[in-house]
C-alpha cells in the first residue's frame, strides 16, 4: 500500500481511538472504581484522558493535513514530526506489555484479543511513521 494511504489509514484509527478515549469510562464501566478512588486521583485521570485524546487529535489532523508531505519527507520537519509520533506509539505498544498485569486478560478471551489487537495496531502507527521518517534519512 500506498504510504500516504498508510498515514490516512493511521490518521482515522488516531481520531477513532480520541473518540473511543472519550466514553471509556462509560464502556469499560469504570465509575464505580473511580467514585472510590480519592479526589486528587480521579482529577489526574480525567484530566490525563482529555490530554491524551487531545493529543491523539492533534497527531490525526496533523497527519491527515498532512499526509502526502510526511510520506514524502517534504521538510526536516515532516521527517521529526513522524519520529515523534513513532516513538509516542512504540513505547505505547510496549507498555502494553510492560504496563498491565496479564490478569487482566489471561482467561478471557475476548480481553486477550482485545490486547492483542491493541500492542498491533499501536505496533502498526509506529512501524506507519518510522517508515515515513525513514524516507527522510535516504
Amino acid at each position: 500500500m500506498k504510504l500516504e494511504l498508510l498515514l490516512r489509514l493511521a490518521a482515522l484509527a488516531q481520531l477513532g481511538v480520541v473518540f473511543l478515549n472519550l466514553f471509556l469510562i462509560r464502556i469499560m464501566k469504570w465509575r464505580p472504581d473511580l467514585d472510590a478512588m480519592p479526589l486528587l486521583l480521579r482529577e489526574v485521570f480525567q484530566i490525563h484522558v482529555y490530554f491524551i485524546s487531545i493529543t491523539l487529535a492533534i497527531f490525526g489532523a496533523i497527519t491527515w493535513q498532512f499526509a502526502g508531505d510526511i510520506a514524502n519527507a517534504a521538510h526536516p520537519l515532516c521527517v521529526w514530526l513522524a519520529i515523534g509520533i513513532g516513538v509516542f506509539w512504540a513505547i505505547r505498544s510496549v507498555m502494553q506489555w510492560t504496563h498491565y498485569s496479564a490478569v487482566h486478560w489471561r482467561g478471557d478471551r475476548l480481553r486477550t484479543v482485545i490486547h492483542w489487537m491493541l500492542f498491533v495496531g499501536y505496533g502498526a502507527f509506529a512501524a506507519v511513521y518510522f517508515t515515513a521518517a525513514n524516507r527522510g534519512f535516504r
